[in-house]
């Protein structure tokens, strides 16, 4: 795995304290549904219930149309924030929720994931319609403009830089590798940590949509 890796929020060789201190960042205050509800349920992922953050986003899609939460209810969505040239931590996180679709069985239909690229210089709509289509054609990935990255990251609080390599054009980008999870309401519930196994995000989706 690249070494630069090893500072990305949610990574296995951060320690969990310095974890959940980047991945909570500025949400102190924010009521968290484990913390304070009489009714404790039983989730594996970090419970960010009630959140400030990650509330939304207009961004095209691969194909062409431009897309927000609203789009998708009903359904649990799954955001994710990679590029498509990235060597190991995005193609493996892809896998993952492909594995995780599986798991779900006739409940698969209900989760939708969606792939933001922080490398929009590089992938193109077509490119990413077919890195899509190598995990499950029914993932869908958005592309924000340059000048809209930098603010829908803002938004979510995830980290991005692009890190320069031998020519103008081998760079790669260092970004932050976990997942949030959306209830059926577009309400943000969930932050899966990179590395997280299929089984375990699976078991998480499904007292999702038992609450639904």
């Amino acid at each position: 795995m690249n070494p630069r890796f090893s500072s990305i929020p949610g990574h296995p060789s951060m320690g969990r304290r310095r974890f959940v201190q980047v991945a909570l960042a500025s949400v102190t205050g924010v009521p968290l549904l484990m913390a304070c509800s009489p009714e404790v349920t039983p989730f594996k992922s970090t419970d960010v219930t009630g959140a400030t953050f990650a509330q939304d986003f207009r961004l095209k899609d691969h194909h062409g149309n431009v897309r927000a939460l609203a789009d998708f209810k009903g359904k649990i969505v799954v955001t994710f924030f990679g590029f498509t040239q990235c060597p190991d931590v995005c193609p493996t996180s892809m896998t993952t929720m492909a594995e995780v679709k599986r798991l779900l069985g006739d409940q698969g239909e209900r989760l939708q994931v969606l792939f933001i690229t922080v490398d929009p210089e590089r992938d193109t709509q077509a490119l990413l319609k077919e890195y899509m289509a190598s995990f499950d054609p029914g993932f869908i990935a958005l592309r924000p403009e340059p000048d809209e990255l930098k603010d829908v990251a803002a938004a979510f609080k995830i980290y991005y830089k692009k890190v320069p390599g031998s020519t103008p054009t081998s760079y790669t980008m260092d970004h932050s590798a976990g997942k949030y999870i959306f209830d059926t309401e577009g309400r943000v519930r969930l932050f899966s940590a990179y590395g997280t196994d299929a089984a375990t995000i699976a078991s998480d989706i499904q007292i999702l949509l038992t609450k639904a």
